[in-house]
C-alpha cells in the first residue's frame, strides 16, 4: 500500500486475536498486548460492549496500530460519510455498527498532542491540581472568619450547584474537542478570548503561588535543626515585643501597674493585662514564629513603598522552585503524570498523621468544637456566601484553564463523569478533613496562649507560617513534625503549580502547533521569565506585592470568566447540543441534574455573588497595614488584564468578519460552530450523527494532509481554490464547504450554519 506522496505505509497486523493477548488476573479489566508492544493494554469502560469475539479484539488492535502509525488503508476501517448528509454510526452499506468504547493505553490516541499514559495519571493530576495550599490555609481561615460550621453550609451548597457542575462542564468540553483553553471555543468563536483570559489568570497566579512554595521550601530546609529556629526570642531578628520577653503573669505577689505590667521587688516580671499594655504603650506582644517569619524569612519593610533589593536567600530558593517546575514539565504529561503519584498521594498520608497527632493534643476539642458547631446567624450575612463561592473557584479550578488543559489530553471514550465527581468530592472532603486537622492545632494554640479559639488565627499566609510553626514548636519531637508538615505543603503546592504552568504552555502550543517541537526550550524560557517576574516578591516589600496579586488576580475575575463560560456553552452553543456531545463520548446522555445546574443554578448563583462582590468591594489590606490609594488602581488593572480579552477578542472577530455587512449578521456568523469544531480525530468525528453536513475531515479541506485518508483507493475530488488545489476523498460530504472554498477561510458556510442552528 502506498500513502501520500508515494511513501509506503507501515504494515498493519490483522491476525492478532484474543489468543495473542496476555490476560491479567482473574476478572481483571485489562488485556495486555505484550506480543506486539509491551506495556500496551486495553481497558473496557463500563459503557463498552463485551469484547468476547475475536473480530472485535482484532479491530481494536488494528485501530491501535493505525493510531500509532497514522498511515493506513482506508478501505479496511474508515467509514466515509455519505454525500447526502446522513451521519452516524453506520457503515457505507447503511448497516448499524456498535461503538467499542474500550480504551487502549500505552500508546497515544492523539499522537500530535499526546495522551495520558493511564486513567489514574489523569485523575491524580486533576486531584493534585484541585487540592492545593488553599485547602489548608484559605479554607480554614474563611471558615474561621465566617462562623466556623456556619461556613460549611453555603460551601457545600455552592459546591453542589456550582462547583461540581462547572468542573464536569470543563472536563467534557476539553475532552470532546481535545483542545486546551485557547482553542476549545470552536463551538462559538466569539468567546475565544475566554481562553486567553484563563491563561493570563494562570500565568499571573503562578508567579506568587511559586513564591509561597519557595517559602515552604525555606521552612523545610531550616527545620532540620533542634531547637527550631523560631523557638526563642534571643536572635538577631527578635524585638523587645517578642512574647517570651513579655510573658503573661497573674501578678498575685507583685505590683500591678495601670499600663498592664507587673513588677516584683521593682523587677519587671511580665504583663498582667495585655489590653492595658497595648493601649498605654502602642506595643503588641508578638510570637517568636511571627518575628521569625517577618524578620528573618521576609525581612519585611514598613510598606509597599519600600520595596528594596531582592534578598539572596529568597532569590535562590525561588530559582530552585522554578527549576523543579521546569524539570517536571519538560516531558509534558508523561512526566507530570508520574510525579503526581507522589505529590497527590503523599499529602493525604501526612494529613492522616497530623490528624491523629492533633486530636490527641490538650484543648484540641475546643478548636474542633468551634469548627463544627455553626453560628446560624452568620448565614444571614451575604459575605459568608460570597466567600464560600470564591473559595469554590479558588480551590477547585473552574475558570483557571487548568481543567481544560488536563482534560484535553484525555482519551475520547472515558467515564469522566465518575472522574469529575471523584475529584470534586475529593477536593471538598480534603478541605473539610483538613479543617479538623487545622482546628485541632488552633485549639491547642488557644490553650497555650490562654485565650479563646476565636483570638488565635491570623489571615492568609500568616496561618501557614505563623500559627502552624508556633503549634509545631510546642509538640514533642517538634523537628520531626515541622519537617513532615512543610514537606506536605511543598507537595500540595507543586502539583497545582505544575498544572498552572502547563495551562499556559498548552494554550501556546495549541494556538501555535509549530511550537510543540520546541517545547523544552519554551518551557525553560517561560519558567526563567516567570522567575524574573517573581523577583520583586523576594524583596523586603515582596509580601505586600504578593498580597496584591492574590487579592485582585484570583478574585472577581474568576467569577466573571466562569459566568461567561457557562452562558456560552449552555445558551449560545446550546445545552442540548452539548449534552449530545457528551453522550457521543460516554455512550449515554448526562443526567437531568447537569442540565438544570448548567442552565439555572450556575449562572444565577455566580451572577448573584459577582454583583455582591462589586457592591461589597473593599480595597486590599495586609493585616493592620492599609495600602496607599494608588495600589487600588494597580489592582484593578491586574484584574482587568485577564478579563479584558473576552470583549477584546469578540470585538476583533466582529471587525474581521467580512462575510456579512450588518452587525447582526456578523454576530450570527461568529456565534455558531466553526467547521473544525468537534472531536479532534477523524475516527471520532465519524460518530457524529445529529448534525447533517458535519465535516468529517476539515483539515484536508484546508489543504493540510490528513493521513487518515492517505492511500485511499476510493478516488478523490480536485477542487480549485485560487492558486491551490485541494484533494477531497470521494464520498466525503461537501455540504457547507462553499464559504471556506471561496474565501480561503475555515469558517462555517451558510449551509452548515443553518444545520447547526436547527439543532438548538
Amino acid at each position: 500500500m502506498t500513502g501520500a506522496g508515494g511513501v509506503s505505509a507501515p504494515t498493519v497486523r490483522t491476525d492478532i486475536g484474543p489468543d495473542d493477548l496476555e490476560s491479567g488476573p482473574l476478572e481483571s479489566p485489562k488485556y495486555y498486548i505484550s506480543p506486539v508492544q509491551p506495556g500496551v493494554y486495553v481497558v473496557n469502560s463500563p459503557e463498552a460492549p463485551s469484547n468476547s469475539n475475536k473480530q472485535k479484539h482484532t479491530n481494536k488492535i488494528n485501530e491501535n496500530n493505525k493510531a500509532k502509525h497514522e498511515v493506513f488503508n482506508i478501505d479496511d476501517d474508515i467509514q466515509l460519510r455519505p454525500s447526502n448528509g446522513n451521519t452516524g454510526n453506520q457503515d457505507i452499506d447503511g448497516s448499524n455498527r456498535d461503538i467499542d468504547r474500550s480504551q487502549t493505553f500505552g500508546v497515544d490516541e492523539n499522537e500530535a498532542r499526546g495522551n495520558w499514559t493511564g486513567r489514574l495519571d489523569f485523575i491524580l493530576s486533576l486531584l493534585g491540581y484541585a487540592v492545593g495550599l488553599g485547602n489548608l490555609w484559605r479554607f480554614p481561615y474563611l471558615c474561621y472568619r465566617n462562623g466556623g460550621g456556619a461556613f460549611l453550609v453555603p460551601y457545600l451548597i455552592f459546591m453542589s450547584i456550582v462547583g461540581i457542575p462547572l468542573f464536569f462542564l470543563e472536563t467534557s468540553l476539553a475532552q470532546y474537542s481535545s483542545c486546551g483553553p485557547t482553542t476549545c471555543w470552536g463551538f462559538s468563536p466569539i468567546f475565544s478570548g475566554l481562553g486567553i483570559a484563563m491563561c493570563m489568570v494562570s500565568g499571573l497566579t503562578s508567579l506568587y503561588y511559586n513564591m509561597i512554595i519557595a517559602w515552604c521550601m525555606f521552612y523545610f530546609f531550616v527545620s532540620f535543626q533542634h531547637p527550631l529556629p523560631w523557638a526563642g526570642c534571643d536572635n538577631d531578628w527578635n524585638t523587645e515585643d517578642c512574647r517570651l520577653k513579655l510573658p503573661s503573669v497573674s501578678c498575685d505577689d507583685g505590683v500591678k501597674h495601670v499600663n498592664g505590667t507587673c513588677y516584683v521587688d521593682s523587677a519587671f516580671t511580665g504583663l498582667w493585662n495585655d489590653s492595658l499594655f497595648t493601649e498605654a504603650t502602642g506595643r503588641k506582644r508578638v510570637s517568636p514564629s511571627e518575628e521569625y517569619y517577618n524578620g528573618y524569612i521576609l525581612g519585611i519593610s514598613s510598606g509597599v513603598e519600600e520595596v528594596g533589593q531582592p534578598r539572596w536567600q529568597l532569590t535562590l530558593i525561588l530559582l530552585a522552585a522554578w527549576t523543579i517546575c521546569f524539570l517536571c514539565l519538560i516531558r509534558g504529561i508523561k512526566t507530570t503524570g508520574k510525579v503526581v503519584y507522589v505529590t497527590a498521594i503523599f499529602p493525604y498520608i501526612m494529613l492522616l498523621i497530623l490528624f491523629f497527632r492533633g486530636v490527641t493534643l490538650d484543648n484540641a476539642g475546643e478548636g474542633i468544637k468551634f469548627y463544627i458547631l455553626p453560628k446560624f446567624e452568620m448565614l444571614l450575612n451575604a459575605k459568608v456566601w460570597k466567600d464560600a463561592a470564591v473559595q469554590i473557584f479558588y480551590s477547585m479550578g473552574p475558570g483557571w484553564g487548568g481543567i481544560l488543559a488536563l482534560s484535553s489530553y484525555n482519551r475520547f471514550h472515558n467515564n469522566h463523569v465518575g472522574d469529575s465527581l471523584f475529584v470534586s468530592l475529593g477536593n471538598c472532603m480534603t478541605s473539610i478533613f483538613g479543617g479538623f486537622v487545622i482546628f485541632s492545632y488552633i485549639g491547642f494554640m488557644a490553650g497555650q496562649l490562654g485565650v479563646t479559639v476565636d483570638k488565635v488565627a491570623t489571615d492568609g499566609a500568616g496561618l501557614v507560617f505563623v500559627i502552624y510553626p508556633e503549634a509545631l514548636n510546642n509538640l514533642p519531637g517538634s523537628t520531626f513534625w515541622a519537617i513532615i508538615f512543610f514537606l506536605m505543603l511543598i507537595t500540595l503546592g507543586l502539583d497545582s503549580q505544575f498544572v498552572t504552568v502547563e495551562t499556559v504552555m498548552t494554550g501556546l502550543c495549541d494556538s501555535f502547533p509549530g511550537l510543540r517541537k520546541y517545547k523544552t526550550p519554551i518551557i525553560g524560557a517561560l519558567c526563567f521569565f516567570s522567575f524574573l517576574l517573581g523577583l520583586p516578591m523576594c524583596t523586603p516589600g515582596g509580601v505586600y506585592i504578593l498580597q496584591i496579586l492574590d487579592y485582585y488576580v484570583a478574585g472577581w475575575s474568576l467569577l466573571f470568566i466562569g459566568l461567561t463560560e457557562v452562558l456560552a456553552v449552555t445558551y449560545v452553543y446550546g445545552c442540548r447540543r452539548f449534552c449530545d456531545d457528551i453522550e457521543l463520548m460516554i455512550g449515554r446522555p448526562p443526567a437531568l441534574f447537569w442540565k438544570v445546574t448548567w442552565m439555572a443554578t450556575c449562572p444565577i448563583g455566580i451572577a448573584f455573588i459577582l454583583v455582591f462582590a462589586w457592591v461589597d468591594y473593599a480595597a486590599v489590606t495586609y493585616g493592620d497595614y492599609v495600602y496607599p490609594g494608588w495600589v487600588d488602581g494597580v489592582g484593578w488593572l491586574l484584574a482587568l488584564v485577564s478579563v479584558i480579552w473576552i470583549p477584546g477578542v469578540a470585538i476583533y472577530k466582529l471587525y474581521k468578519e467580512d462575510d456579512d455587512d450588518t452587525l447582526l449578521g456578523k454576530l450570527r456568523l461568529i456565534t455558531v460552530p466553526s467547521r473544525e469544531w468537534g472531536p479532534a480525530l477523524v475516527k471520532h468525528r465519524r460518530l457524529v450523527e445529529r448534525v447533517p453536513g458535519f465535516v468529517v475531515d476539515p483539515f484536508t479541506e484546508k489543504g493540510q494532509l490528513n493521513r487518515a485518508y492517505s492511500g485511499s483507493s476510493l478516488g478523490s475530488i480536485h477542487i480549485a481554490n485560487g492558486n491551490s488545489v485541494r484533494r477531497y476523498p470521494s464520498g466525503t460530504s461537501m455540504v457547507g464547504s462553499t464559504r471556506s472554498l471561496s474565501t480561503g477561510r475555515s469558517g462555517v458556510s451558510a449551509t452548515s450554519r443553518v444545520t447547526y442552528e436547527s439543532q438548538i
